[in-house]
């Protein structure tokens, strides 16, 4: 098989193809390993990649017995460089932390093998997961959908590897958006899980104070079901029924944030191919009952949460960057409320009843991504200010702790995505409707969005 149709085929399709012999591990591992020898010098994808350990991996695959039962059998993964792999440093973007490697997999990592996965390196991220974009003093990535702009963060590393072909899966993290805002931008299906569904790396209860949450990002809805499957440890089937009932919210969540046309026409157009078709669902112009004071509660975790990184890493904030000792430094001083999240998540899912809403649809991103690299050196305030307006859409769902995620929509050529948000428990219906969703593309920037579609 020519190795381009290895690195464009689909994770179900990968692991077909090795099931059935068409394929060795060994092939779909060096088909990848190619790729990413050609793009990523330009891309800046990968913090590491070590190709002997990857074709050992793969040879390993190939002679297990069980590899023909194997959910991801020779399907390459990308992982985020916060998440420890045997033999690889754990950097967690930042330059000032340890080159040591890491002794053992972590967690994740062993369900992913033990599922047939081959890792195929760690990817890059800003300094400590903090960002909506992925630029450190380790590099800047590039979104290789254009090669110019940013491809969102905080996993953005993770995201442009796969919107790229050169891994057919990533693991993610996401306390405020780091595996939705990179799906948006990068044309793909992100997922972060509802508390409690897939461990969090570092064997942690919480993370952040409970925003935290580990995920895929995949090129498919099905190929996302597959990873969160293995990754939560119970096989996620697609719902086949659609959503019957849904909420449109287009309200900007932030005080200072401006909904782009294009974004908004996103989500009215998601909705729309959703409400098209026998069975389609009746959909309602709502937007949630956002809490006063919810932008300042998740803000109080995520400076904590960061201040206890710091710690936990045993790094020096005149080490790391000065926006991020700056997070930290405020985060020291932050007394987050222990009830909050638990008050919100319940009355989203009153709210949720209360209308008879499967799901909600909102936009996933404010506006278009930044330039690759165009907020280096940047200080606290002026990229905190930056990133409220260009992502106010997803840290409500980390404080509330419900699953949500982004489907892939297109417009002019240019990815923006759509959140889909639910109910505890209700990954498998958002990914069933994100399936329906796949290769949408809205034709139409600036449409009015209707008050009710009967």
């Amino acid at each position: 098989m020519d190795p381009d149709d290895l690195t464009s085929s689909s994770a179900a399709q990968i692991a077909a193809r090795v099931h059935d012999g068409w394929s060795s591990a060994v092939d779909v591992a060096r088909a990848h390993l190619a790729r990413i020898d050609a793009l990523d010098a330009h891309v800046g994808a990968f913090e590491v990649v070590d190709p002997r350990r990857v074709l050992a991996e793969a040879e390993g695959v190939d002679s297990r017995a069980d590899r023909f039962a194997l959910p991801l059998a020779g399907v390459p993964v990308a992982v985020k460089d916060c998440v420890d792999v045997a033999g690889y440093p754990t950097r967690h973007g930042s330059a000032a932390t340890s080159t040591e490697p890491a002794r053992r997999d972590d967690e994740l990592v062993k369900r992913l093998r033990a599922a047939g996965a081959i890792v195929v390196g760690k990817t890059r991220m800003p300094e400590l997961a903090i960002w909506g974009f992925t630029h450190s003093e380790l590099g800047t990535t590039r979104n290789p959908l254009d090669g110019a702009s940013d491809p969102g963060g905080s996993s953005g590393g993770s995201a442009a590897a796969v919107a790229a072909g050169m891994a057919a899966l990533a693991l993610g993290t996401d306390g405020g958006g780091s595996i939705r805002i990179p799906a948006a931008y990068c044309g793909l299906v992100g997922v972060k899980p509802g508390d409690g569904v897939v461990p969090l790396p570092g064997k942690l209860t919480e993370h952040w104070y409970g925003l935290s949450a580990a995920g895929p990002l995949a090129r498919t809805a099905h190929d996302a079901a597959i990873m969160l499957g293995v990754l939560g440890g119970a096989p996620v089937e697609l719902a086949e029924r659609g959503p019957s009932r849904i909420a449109l919210s287009l309200r900007v969540p932030s005080p200072i944030g401006r909904l782009h046309p294009d974004h908004r026409a996103a989500a009215v157009g998601a909705a729309a191919r959703l409400r098209a078709g026998p069975g389609g669902a009746t959909v309602v112009l709502a937007d949630p009952p956002y809490p006063r004071g919810l932008a300042t509660q998740w803000m109080r975790r995520w400076h904590a949460g960061v201040a206890q990184d710091l710690a936990a890493l045993h790094l020096d904030p005149d080490d790391v960057e000065p926006r991020t000792a700056a997070v930290a430094r405020r985060g020291r001083r932050a007394r987050p409320g222990p009830h909050a999240g638990r008050a919100w998540r319940d009355r989203m899912v009153a709210w949720l009843d209360d209308g008879g809403y499967d799901l909600m649809i909102t936009p996933a991103v404010a506006g278009p991504a930044p330039r690759a690299g165009s907020l280096h050196g940047r200080g606290y305030t002026r990229t905190l200010l930056e990133q409220t307006r260009q992502v106010p859409f997803t840290q409500a769902w980390n404080l509330a702790g419900l699953p949500a995620m982004v489907a892939p929509v297109v417009i002019g050529g240019r990815a923006v995505g759509v959140q889909l948000v639910g109910r505890p428990g209700s990954e498998a219906a958002l990914l069933g409707a994100a399936a329906r969703l796949e290769r949408r593309v809205v034709p139409m920037a600036g449409a009015a969005a209707p008050r009710s579609y009967a």
